[in-house]
């Protein structure tokens, strides 16, 4: 519902089960690219409205867990704060692909998206110091230096006292991971709350040569 306005009359309950369980048999046996899958999945799974609530949420969960099988980058890519930022765009590509029976608009929204987050993490922050090479930003530069050893996220905000946590995701964890100059030491659970990140050799390189740049 739209206010008093119907935007979308969902299949009967009876038969949820059954178009849940053929779409999952479908992304299984489908060989279009996990890009193009995943959207559809994401676009037939709102359709069917399988939850009185959160819906949309599962959908975008889904599409990240389709895609990070393919690509493990894809688990940390923030393509939520992206459609967060479009929510009306968002609802209004589901409906327009609703109503021509088409998901090619919805594919189109989410594939824009999805490049707007890579675009987003490759990109972090535009300010840039002398002494940092516009290839690594300061906030990764800050990073590096408190990590010593194993440490949480919690405990890296804490060393860098900072509070806002999207922020220290995108700037300075996911920029650091692109850069692969940290890893994660439960990689194959990125979300684990047993979570610890470590500096990779690639890092430990980056620190040497910043100490014999000020030389």
């Amino acid at each position: 519902m739209k206010g008093k306005d119907v935007v979308h009359i969902a299949p009967p309950a009876s038969l949820v089960p059954t178009l849940i369980n053929q779409l999952l048999q479908w992304v299984k046996k489908s060989k279009d690219h996990p890009l193009i899958t995943s959207s559809i999945f994401h676009y037939e799974f709102e359709y069917i409205h399988p939850f009185a609530d959160g819906n949309g949420r599962m959908g975008r969960l889904w599409q990240t867990l389709i895609l990070s099988k393919w690509n493990p980058l894809f688990t940390w890519l923030p393509v939520e704060n992206i459609i967060h930022k479009k929510q009306k765009d968002y609802y209004g590509t589901i409906e327009t692909s609703t109503h021509s029976a088409d998901t090619a608009p919805f594919v189109g929204f989410m594939l824009t998206a999805i490049l707007e987050a890579v675009l987003e993490v490759s990109n972090p922050t535009p300010e840039v110091t002398p002494e940092v090479t516009p290839e690594v930003t300061p906030e990764v530069k800050k990073l590096l230096k408190v990590l010593k050893g194993e440490i949480s996220r919690t405990g890296l905000m804490e060393k860098l006292r900072l509070k806002d946590e999207k922020n220290f995701r995108v700037k300075y964890i996911q920029a650091a991971l692109a850069k692969n100059f940290i890893e994660r030491t439960i990689p194959d659970k990125p979300n684990s709350r047993l979570q610890k990140y470590r500096i990779t050799t690639s890092g430990i390189a980056y620190l040497k040569s910043m100490k014999k740049d000020k030389k």
